[in-house]
């Protein structure tokens, strides 16, 4: 069952190969729209974030991606990809509502996201990509610290 969803590590490599061009094509996107806006926040508070959010981003990929493309991929009456893309990315960028900018990042990210997961059912690759963008959206884009969000209160 854990295949089916997409927990698998037989086409990572594949799915990593299909990712890359867009991630480097986000990477420079975060860094120049942060230098634009002013909001590079880029400290020695990424590594550990870099560690630790692939975590969540293959959470969220489950919990989003999976559970909703991978379930409407499968309906008595299947909808057409481009919907269940569509629908899926509408949703995960609702989720980060009020932040225009997660959302429109997050938007972005679940079409292409989405697209891969229907294709080939891995949520490990997702997740890894998943965090490591968010994490560089963050501290670029977004300019916020999440480190010092969560472990604020034991700096003190």
């Amino acid at each position: 069952m854990l295949h089916y969803w997409g927990f698998r590590k037989d086409n990572f490599k594949k799915v990593l190969r299909i990712l890359f061009p867009f991630a480097l094509i986000a990477i420079v996107t975060c860094v120049v729209i942060g230098y634009v806006r002013g909001t590079l926040n880029l400290t020695w508070h990424i590594f550990p974030i870099l560690i630790l959010y692939p975590i969540w981003g293959t959470i969220q990929q489950f919990l989003c991606v999976g559970l909703v493309a991978g379930n409407l991929q499968h309906l008595n009456r299947p909808l057409k990809k481009y919907w269940i893309v569509l629908i899926t990315a509408v949703l995960f960028s609702v989720l980060h509502f009020p932040n225009l900018w997660l959302m429109i990042g997050t938007f972005v990210l679940a079409l292409l996201y989405s697209a891969v997961y229907l294709r080939e059912r891995n949520l490990f690759a997702l997740g890894l990509f998943h965090g490591w963008l968010g994490a560089l959206f963050y501290y670029t884009v977004v300019g916020r610290d999440p480190f010092m969000e969560v472990f604020r209160q034991f700096a003190k």
